[in-house]
């Protein structure tokens, strides 16, 4: 059976609604139609979706990558292999609710930081009894998310950010009473966006992902923690968006 532990890409979207007035129906389009159909697909493992509110926000300790600091919501879908092949039916599916007339999203919602990721694995806290891979399935509060920039991918430079990132920060963030464990990701095909429409796409490795899974309010947890890791573009907390109502 496929599983998260040997999954080899997981998608990344950082989604930004661009008229206020639809907060709420991107909400309960993505959770009641978008979200569902994708999960539905054999080989996409597993999928969620986490908000960014004005609290969040406020409670971030780094923002400093527009393309991801303008979201209002982060998604992630996992991916089983063969990889090619579920990625080709999810690019298919995206396709046809289009054709179907189920895209309204795309009228005002914009996504400037989007890509695939390869998942690094993930670790489990002190004193929780579930493995890793159970992880992102488990009921939680919300996550800290975490965007490291990496300078010089495959270089000396990046060997040492990378052993202080992993050995150092993201233990102390999990030693945290409210953190239930921890995944990682780093950057295979991304794309970022500027205001002005101006298209980066970083080197493989260039970014890093690390999702905090919170068993408290993401926002407490996220005023206690120790200082982020320098190379750090952005640290904030986002809200389950399982814990946010869906309008009637």
């Amino acid at each position: 059976m496929p599983s998260l532990a040997t999954c080899r890409r997981a998608f990344f979207s950082f989604p930004h609604v661009t008229d206020a007035a639809r907060a709420e129906d991107y909400h309960a389009w993505h959770l009641l139609d978008h979200q569902p159909q994708n999960l539905a697909l054999p080989g996409v493992l597993h999928g969620d979706r986490w908000v960014r509110t004005p609290e969040c926000r406020e409670a971030s300790e780094v923002d400093r990558e527009p393309a991801l600091g303008i979201a209002d919501h982060v998604a992630i879908y996992w991916f089983a292999d063969p990889v090619r092949e579920s990625v080709a039916e999810w690019f298919e599916l995206g396709r046809t609710t289009g054709e179907e007339g189920r895209r309204p999203d795309l009228a005002w919602t914009e996504r400037r930081a989007t890509g695939f990721f390869r998942p690094l694995g993930g670790v489990v806290s002190d004193g929780v009894s579930i493995t890793a891979e159970a992880l992102p399935y488990r009921q939680h509060a919300g996550v800290i998310l975490e965007v490291l920039r990496v300078d010089a991918p495959g270089s000396v430079a990046a060997d040492e950010q990378a052993r202080s990132w992993h050995r150092d920060a993201l233990p102390a963030v999990r030693r945290h009473p409210g953190v239930a464990g921890t995944w990682a990701f780093a950057s295979r095909d991304v794309t970022l966006r500027s205001a002005a429409g101006e298209v980066t796409q970083p080197a493989a490795g260039a970014l890093q992902v690390a999702l905090h899974f919170c068993l408290t309010d993401p926002v407490e947890v996220a005023g206690a923690l120790p200082p982020a890791d320098p190379h750090v573009v952005l640290r904030s907390p986002l809200i389950s968006a399982r814990a946010v109502p869906v309008r009637g």
